[in-house]
C-alpha cells in the first residue's frame, strides 16, 4: 500500500561544490540568486520558494571528483519561467558570460522550451517554461 506521502513541494536541494567560492560567485554573482544564509562550508541560496544549499568539500570527498549525471543521483536541477522573453534573455546572458549552455531548445517530450546550462562543477540545471 502506498504511503500517499503529502507535500505542497521542494523545501530544499544540497548540492556538493568541489569550490564553495567558484560556486558562491556562480550562483550568487552571476544568476544573482539571494543569499539566505552563509556560515563556513554551506551557502544557503533562493531560487523562488525553493531553498539550494551548496557544500564544500569533504574530507570524505575524493580528490578530484567531479559531477557526472550518468550516475546514480541527481541528474539535474530545473527552475520554471513563466515567460519566452525572460527564457530568451537569460539563455543570451549565460552565453556572455561564457557559461556552456544547449541554448534554448524544445523538449521533445513535453513540447516546452528550456535552455540547460552547467554550473562551475558540471552540474546541470535548466530553465524551463511552465
Amino acid at each position: 500500500m502506498a504511503i500517499g506521502l503529502k507535500t505542497p513541494g521542494l523545501h530544499h536541494l544540497s548540492l556538493r561544490s568541489t569550490d564553495l567560492e567558484r560556486s558562491r560567485g556562480f550562483y550568487v554573482g552571476l544568476l544573482g540568486f539571494p543569499v539566505v544564509m552563509e556560515v563556513p562550508g554551506l551557502l544557503l541560496f533562493a531560487a523562488g520558494s525553493a531553498l539550494f544549499g551548496v557544500r564544500g568539500p569533504d574530507q570524505a570527498t575524493p580528490a578530484g571528483d567531479g559531477f557526472d549525471p550518468f550516475r546514480v543521483g541527481l541528474d539535474h536541477v530545473a527552475l520554471v519561467c513563466e515567460d519566452e522573453a525572460e527564457l530568451e534573455r537569460v539563455a543570451r546572458e549565460l552565453a556572455a558570460a561564457g557559461v556552456w549552455t544547449t541554448g534554448v531548445k524544445t523538449d521533445e517530450a513535453l513540447g516546452k522550451r528550456y535552455v540547460a546550462f552547467k554550473d562551475p562543477d558540471g552540474i546541470k540545471w535548466e530553465y524551463y517554461m511552465a
